[in-house]
């Protein structure tokens, strides 16, 4: 997966999964355009990669911002001149049962982990049009296909991202852009740090292959979907769960 003269915007980038992203892409040669709204998290990952001999660039930007997505985008357009794959992985969770939900609380899991994904694309897509090369790969969850009790704003949000997927391959198919989405199950991250044990112990029992995955496998998939080896697939969503959900 020879990914060398590419460049790759990555939301979300300052931890978890979109940090691991970032590494494997930088690992296989692309530029790195690292976005996410911690400055820290993002100097210091951007400082790992150019150690290791690789180019990178932290943009801090708060993805449900259209005008800091625009401005920030901008700016790596014109550093970069281009871009090439593009991860929508940026994501929050308020969890709430739906009878308590806050409004606030619906808004802003759809602003940062749906309405980002199609800001974004809005913004890169036209360097893709003009080389006639792109890879679009939004980050989605098993959540946005099977439902979680008490993550209506979430599986929501993670479920309009496939929807989102399948509509983009569609538009710019003929272009030689691909779109598809990497849907991870339960993966070790801060995001699933502050669960139960007992909820922890049960998670894995419900998994065929025995344990929590981790960042690096669902960066595996998003190196796979992004590089020429993955042309002929778009428009589908590639399972990163352990087999918690199959078909």
């Amino acid at each position: 997966m020879n990914l060398a003269g590419r460049v790759a915007l990555v939301t979300g980038a300052s931890q978890g999964i979109g940090q691991a992203c970032a590494q494997a892409l930088a690992h296989h040669g692309a530029s790195i355009i690292a976005a996410a709204r911690n400055q820290q998290k993002l100097d210091e990952l951007v400082a790992q990669i150019t150690a290791d001999g690789g180019a990178a660039k932290a943009i801090v930007i708060d993805v449900s911002d259209e005008e800091q997505v625009k401005s920030g985008i901008k700016s790596a357009l014109a550093e970069f001149g281009k871009i090439d794959i593009l991860v929508n992985n940026a994501g929050i969770t308020r969890d709430q049962l739906v009878m308590r939900m806050k409004r606030p609380d619906w808004d802003a899991v759809l602003n940062t982990n749906l309405t980002s994904a199609y800001l974004c694309i809005q913004q890169v897509i036209s360097s893709m049009l003009k080389q006639r090369w792109g890879r679009i790969i939004n980050v989605t969850s098993v959540f946005g296909q099977m439902g979680q009790a008490g993550q209506a704003n979430y599986s929501a949000s993670k479920a309009g991202l496939i929807g989102l997927t399948m509509a983009m391959a569609r538009e710019v198919a003929s272009r030689n852009i691909t779109c598809n989405a990497v849907a991870p199950g339960f993966i070790e991250t801060s995001m699933t740090a502050v669960l139960s044990e007992e909820f922890r112990q049960n998670a894995v029992k419900s998994i065929p292959l025995g344990r929590v995955g981790c960042p690096d496998d669902v960066a595996h998939a998003v190196c796979f979907l992004a590089s020429d080896e993955a042309s002929y697939i778009t428009g589908h969503v590639l399972n990163v769960n352990g087999g918690l959900l199959m078909g």
